[in-house]
């Protein structure tokens, strides 16, 4: 017999803005200053070609996280690297005081990934900037029942149980890929500091909280267990939980900051840096 959890309930549902085969479903201005530090989500699902992608362009304040299971990525930064980073692996770009990058899709067909934004506090958001890329065989996973679950960001379990990302986010957070085959079941009880959380069911069927996940985004309530269950089909579910950022959103363009201060100054140095960018 199963134990009563006590289960954070869904307090909100997203369905997103699309813009083109991109599906936008946390933004600085709407959920992300309820579900900070995710600020921003983009969810992508798309027919590409090889060269698909996004140029030159700059970012302050913030980090991003940009996960394609599905297809190579080539990419560049500021900060001196670049490259090609194979299918399922992560970039990690802790933008700081400003930093440009760019990234271009290698595959065809149908593909899908997403892009994270993580707020950065006073200190890291005016710092330098830093980039780390995880090849899929360093991305941190687990077994569990039924499936298999990936550490984007943050850890789980503690001692010898204890799964850890490569990534340093300046965050206490978790963001996690679960993915289960039909008829299974997984439960999660977030840190206690962990009162903001989402999930979003991107691939098969799955409940969350005892509903169907649906096409939407599920903003979950501050305390208690996540659980996620599969019946006749496999899902992929993606899960975000944090301790909240206390600090305001302050949006300049691609950019994130807690103060004005700060914004301008990254802004500065995002004109500083572009004389000197790659032709």
């Amino acid at each position: 017999m199963r134990s009563m959890t006590k289960l954070r309930p869904i307090v909100a549902r997203a369905r997103g803005h699309q813009h083109g085969p991109i599906n936008r479903l946390i933004s600085p201005d709407d959920l992300g200053d309820r579900l900070k530090p995710f600020i921003f989500l983009d969810f992508f699902n798309a027919e590409i070609e090889p060269g698909f992608g996004f140029g030159m362009h700059p970012h302050s304040g913030i980090a991003t996280l940009t996960w394609q299971p599905g297809t190579d990525v080539r990419y560049s930064d500021t900060t001196g690297q670049n490259g090609i980073l194979k299918a399922g692996g992560l970039e990690w770009m802790n933008a700081g005081g400003g930093a440009w990058h760019q990234g271009s899709l290698m595959g065809s067909g149908r593909v899908t990934g997403f892009q994270l934004w993580v707020a950065m506090p006073p200190g890291v958001e005016d710092g330098p900037s830093s980039g780390q890329y995880i090849p899929p065989a360093d991305v941190a996973q687990t077994p569990i029942p039924g499936g298999t679950l990936r550490v984007l960001l943050g850890e789980i379990g503690k001692e010898a149980g204890r799964v850890a990302s490569p990534i340093t986010s300046q965050q206490d957070m978790t963001y996690l890929v679960v993915t289960l085959s039909p008829g299974s079941r997984w439960s999660f009880t977030p840190p206690e500091a962990h009162s903001t959380a989402f999930a979003f069911v991107f691939s098969g069927a799955a409940n969350v909280q005892g509903e169907a996940g649906g096409a939407s985004l599920m903003v979950l309530g501050d305390k208690g267990d996540i659980v996620v269950e599969t019946t006749d089909q496999p899902a992929e579910v993606l899960i975000g939980t944090a301790a909240p950022h206390p600090y305001p959103l302050v949006l300049g363009p691609s950019s994130v900051h807690t103060n004005a201060a700060s914004l301008a100054a990254a802004q500065t140095r995002i004109r500083q840096i572009r004389p000197n960018l790659p032709k």
